[in-house]
């Protein structure tokens, strides 16, 4: 196909997926694989390809996000169930005012998002939001999605986050100068962020009945009478009786985060050994979210009496309540891998790389175009940078400049997450949101930020010396 229709096609699959899923009412699992398929067949995939395309790179994607949202899932509810996630909840309100809670919440995604990926944040806070939503009695979106803009800010603009690792390697800039000038940028336009779209925030909001039973599940779990309500409203009066405190929870929440940084710390600085071996073991996402687990178990549950049957059993029954999560999140990775493979990114690339646009401007406008066509922050980042990658080596530019062109790149590469992007239906799902409610808040919010921090881009790329 020609570029140009190539282009065509894909700004019609997003423009048909939004019509069944928002008109025709069409779940969004089957609509994602429906849309993928077709775009594969009108891109000129051979049918004996189809499947492998479809399904591959599904399971890619849920290899990628399925362990850690069961895992997560597993230490939400036994922190929820212990009375942990009540307690931060209360005690946050004790000391910033139920009014700020809120930027409470952005302040501790930023601190967990520099060394933790998106979906790992967003998985380990979640708990947190739903105590909140119980605390207040308000939609958890309120507090899960400021949350989650925060922590997807600091994931497309910092290393060790692998979108910027990937731009740094490709222009030649180092992480440091990255996070010399991305840190301080990222931690102003989070506040930016926060006061500009809480107008957005302040909109009504749903919360779907599946999350809507997970927040309430603490509540009604002690006024259960059936035998399936059993482990969970025992786990519940071994809390009762021995009150878990705010420390514990702070702890089996730091755990996995420090995990991860000694982990990544170790593979970069540490000579080869066994000692390095195992710290970069413990650092993979998920052997420190599995031990975290392990944690939970023994803190929360174990420690305070209850059989390991118990705890087991409360454990098992976070599990179901993950599947339509990962489906979805599975069929969303399709559908971006089928338009990457169909070439609709190389041929906006092309297009877009002779346009004359300023060199920052360029990099911003062609990650974001990639970044609404192809869905994946990352991919939109090292799409751009190997097409920009050649002409900006030519510029001869220094470190300083290098690196605010990465963080360019990165600001385009978060902007307008919907449909097509995994971090999208992670967001929306786990806050309970219908997708016309995450287009109105988490979308334009993502593109607010973006806007936020190509203008602090912009303007050091001004005052600062060449």
């Amino acid at each position: 196909m020609t570029p140009l229709a190539l282009i065509l096609v894909g700004i019609g699959s997003i423009a048909v997926l939004l019509l069944l899923i928002l008109w025709l009412r069409l779940h969004p699992f089957v609509a994602l694989l429906i849309v993928a398929v077709g775009v594969a067949l009108l891109t000129g995939m051979p049918v004996a390809k189809l499947a492998d395309a479809v399904q591959g790179s599904m399971g890619r994607t849920m290899g990628h996000i399925a362990i850690i949202v069961a895992l997560g899932a597993m230490i939400g509810r036994m922190i929820d169930l212990s009375g942990g996630a009540a307690v931060v909840a209360q005690g946050l309100v004790r000391r910033v005012g139920a009014a700020h809670v809120p930027l409470a919440l952005v302040i501790s995604a930023f601190g967990v998002g520099i060394p933790v990926f998106f979906e790992v944040g967003v998985i380990m806070l979640m708990p947190l939001v739903y105590g909140m939503a119980r605390q207040t009695g308000r939609p958890p979106a309120v507090f899960g999605i400021p949350m989650a803009v925060t922590m997807l800010t600091v994931h497309a603009l910092l290393p060790p986050h692998p979108g910027a690792v990937a731009v740094a390697a490709a222009l030649g800039v180092g992480a440091g100068h990255m996070l010399l000038l991305g840190l301080p940028l990222a931690a102003v336009v989070t506040v930016l962020t926060y006061v500009l779209t809480r107008p957005i925030m302040a909109q009504p909001f749903g919360c779907a009945p599946d999350i809507r039973a997970v927040v309430d599940e603490a509540r009604d779990a002690a006024h259960g009478h059936g035998a399936e309500d059993e482990p969970a409203r025992l786990f519940m009066q071994a809390g009762q009786r021995r009150p878990v405190a705010m420390g514990e929870i702070i702890a089996v929440i730091a755990v996995p985060v420090m995990l991860m940084v000694t982990g990544t710390l170790a593979g970069e600085l540490m000579s080869p050994g066994r000692l390095r071996s195992v710290l970069v073991f413990a650092g993979i996402p998920f052997v420190a979210l599995g031990l975290d687990v392990m944690l939970c178990a023994w803190l929360l549950g174990l420690r305070r009496g209850l059989a390991l049957a118990t705890v087991s059993e409360v454990v098992a029954a976070a599990l179901p309540g993950t599947a339509i999560i990962i489906l979805i999140t599975g069929a969303g990775g399709a559908f971006a891998q089928v338009l990457v493979g169909s070439g609709v990114g190389d041929a906006l690339g092309g297009l877009l790389a002779a346009s004359g646009l300023p060199l920052l401007v360029l990099a911003f406008v062609l990650t974001m175009i990639l970044r609404v066509a192809q869905g994946p922050t990352t991919v939109a980042l090292m799409t751009t940078a190997g097409i920009l990658g050649p002409m900006i080596g030519r510029l001869h530019l220094d470190q300083t400049h290098l690196a605010l062109v990465a963080l360019a790149m990165g600001s385009g590469g978060m902007a307008l997450s919907h449909v097509n992007d995994a971090g999208f239906w992670i967001v929306t799902r786990m806050c309970g949101v219908s997708v016309r409610e995450g287009l109105r808040s988490w979308s334009i919010m993502t593109l607010v930020a973006a806007l936020l921090v190509f203008a602090g881009v912009a303007t050091m790329w001004a005052v600062l010396p060449t």
